[in-house]
């Protein structure tokens, strides 16, 4: 069975910006705008815990999944074609 790599990029790509977009307004909700700088923020640029953060996390987080979607599509379509009978594992 071969993947559908533009669709897994699509789905990733959604996935892990509006993961990271609720994920920042969870943490406002419940602590408050704090502008902290977390992890993900020395990753991102322009990303922490506040309104705006969110959004950068989201501008960030959608090709940043979509790319990692689209490499293990193809990873999985690629050992796929040289390992046809492990799918089946």
């Amino acid at each position: 069975m071969q993947l559908n790599v533009r669709a897994l990029a699509l789905t990733t790509g959604l996935l892990w910006g509006f993961g990271l977009f609720f994920l920042t307004w969870w943490i406002i909700l419940f602590e408050g705008s704090t502008g902290q700088t977390m992890f993900i923020g020395h990753i991102y640029r322009g990303y922490n815990i506040s309104p705006v953060g969110s959004v950068y996390g989201l501008l960030w987080g959608l090709p940043d999944g979509a790319i990692c979607g689209a490499l293990l599509g193809w990873i999985y379509n690629f050992l796929n074609g040289k390992f046809p009978g492990a799918a089946k594992l």
